[in-house]
């Protein structure tokens, strides 16, 4: 029986920027690790990887050294080869966007049957400068903004489609949009996405990620409605702000200034700390005689449906393990609700055992004094 050739490539550079409120990697990898960010493309990959290892006698991996896929196949235990070496690949600092389209160039030369790379949109396109849409991919999201379809909602997810390969289910292929955004006008707040081609991906829309829906929100009326709903609910919590256009829509009833793309702490309706990163979040919520309670507004990716994971790292699995359900505040709406189209809510955060844990349906405000039920459920935790 042929064996599958499974090709694997890691940014280790992706996502580094989010937690530490950088909004992205490009060129600021040297900065994120010099605040603190940890690595985390090596993990997201594994947790795909994960879900094939009981067909691990019917792979062969080929990969690129050290930290761009080698170190880690390994050392799960798949065959593996390595076709590819970047200089010093096990420093997190070294490898390009010109390693990663030399990588799968090589790779590429030893007959593939999928590509699987972990990374964000950035990553995307420079896969996509390589195969276009010529040769079936598929990504592990592991970047900070990723409004490209060619990724899975989740790692796990990711991994479940290569299974479905693996078990000889019939999965037709699909074209799905490479989008990427201009990340120096990101980090001032501005959203410049540009499409720049097509690649070709497994055709499992219950695990494939949407392109995300971009552009403000129209009905200025119904978010004054949401604003004024949440502000009037507001007493002495911390109030942790996330990302995005809803949510910024509170702030501005508020007359505060707003990170539109990161993530603003209130306490009293007043800014305490603008842009903050992970560790500074963890930092003002253990201080519980100041302040004995905290509550996170967030709201979801338009088309996605995604409400942590995408674009709000900040908000890391140790914070969100010391919220109750009810101090999280899901602002939507109904226009976006629908659009999803009765699929649910997501939450990619990192943490496989946290995102089972936030299952289940939440309160959605829509609305002044109007909700809705709407469920987090992400598909890809759900046993066939």
């Amino acid at each position: 029986m042929k064996r599958f050739r499974l090709g694997i490539i890691i940014n280790p550079l992706a996502g580094l920027g989010g937690s530490v409120a950088l909004k992205g990697s490009d060129g600021v990898a040297v900065e994120a690790i010099a605040k603190g960010a940890i690595p985390k493309a090596q993990m997201r990959m594994q947790q795909a990887l994960n879900v094939i290892l009981p067909f691990m006698k019917q792979i062969d991996i080929i990969t690129a050294s050290g930290d761009m896929g080698g170190s880690l196949c390994r050392q799960m235990g798949f065959s593996t080869q390595e076709v590819y070496s970047a200089v010093e690949t096990t420093s997190t600092e070294t490898t390009t966007a010109i390693d990663t389209q030399h990588a799968v160039k090589c790779l590429l030369d030893h007959q593939l049957d999928l590509l699987l790379f972990a990374g964000g949109d950035g990553t995307a396109r420079d896969i996509y400068a390589v195969v276009d849409d010529s040769f079936p991919v598929l990504g592990v999201p592991a970047g900070v903004k990723i409004h490209s379809g060619v990724y899975g909602i989740t790692p796990h997810a990711s991994g479940l489609v290569v299974s479905m390969l693996l078990k000889g289910e019939l999965v037709s292929l699909m074209s799905a949009d490479i989008m990427d955004i201009d990340e120096i006008a990101f980090r001032q707040g501005i959203v410049k996405a540009k499409r720049f081609g097509e690649m070709t991906v497994p055709a499992a829309p219950r695990y494939i990620q949407a392109v995300k829906m971009g552009g403000k929100e129209v009905d200025e009326l119904v978010l004054a409605d949401i604003a004024a709903d949440v502000i009037e609910s507001m007493d002495d919590e911390l109030y942790i702000m996330g990302s995005g256009s809803t949510v910024a829509a509170v702030m501005e009833d508020l007359g505060l200034d707003n990170t539109l793309l990161g993530v603003d702490v209130i306490h009293h309706k007043s800014v305490i700390a603008k842009d903050v990163t992970a560790q500074q979040l963890l930092a003002l919520i253990a201080d519980k005689k100041m302040y004995p309670r905290a509550k996170l507004v967030i709201t979801l990716i338009g088309g996605q449906g995604h409400i942590l994971g995408r674009g709000n790292q900040q908000l890391s699995p140790e914070l969100i393990r010391q919220l109750e359900k009810d101090d999280i505040l899901i602002l939507a709406t109904k226009t976006k609700l629908k659009a999803l189209e009765g699929r649910p809510l997501i939450v990619d955060s990192g943490d496989p055992e946290l995102d089972k844990a936030l299952t289940g349906y939440y309160k959605i405000v829509t609305g002044y004094h109007d909700y809705v039920m709407y469920q987090v459920a992400n598909p890809d935790l759900v046993e066939n």
